[in-house]
């Protein structure tokens, strides 16, 4: 069975930062691209960060600027996303992805999907 276990959510001040980690089983974790994807109200879903476990090529999102790091220990089949800097406009739910697909920004569409798990910044 695919699981994809988020933890790492909650509740900090404009400027803070959180660390998110995705604990990945029931899969080989090298053949997928892993990371995070966030939906926030009333808006499209859009990519955060996406790792290769296989040869550690990462991407991000424009919104990212530098603030955000992903990282993956594959001893651990676990995808971390330190996230600093944050801003109110951060708030969402962020979403544990593995899919097969390049890591372009829909590349979660097509894959394992984790629960979720809120971000909220307050101002």
């Amino acid at each position: 069975e695919v699981q994809l276990q988020a933890s790492g959510g909650g509740l900090v001040q404009d400027g803070g930062f959180l660390k998110l980690s995705c604990a990945a089983s029931g899969f080989t974790f090298n053949d997928y691209r892993i990371g995070w994807f966030r939906q926030a109200p009333g808006k499209e879903r859009e990519r955060v960060s996406c790792i290769s476990p296989n040869d550690g090529s990462t991407y991000y999102g424009d919104f990212v600027k530098g603030r955000f790091t992903i990282s993956s220990d594959n001893a651990k089949n676990t995808v971390s996303l330190q996230m600093n800097s944050l801003k109110p406009e951060d708030t969402a739910v962020y979403y544990c992805a593995a899919s097969k697909d390049p890591c372009g920004t829909t590349w979660y569409r097509r894959g394992y999907w984790g629960q979720g798990t809120q971000v909220t910044v307050s101002s």
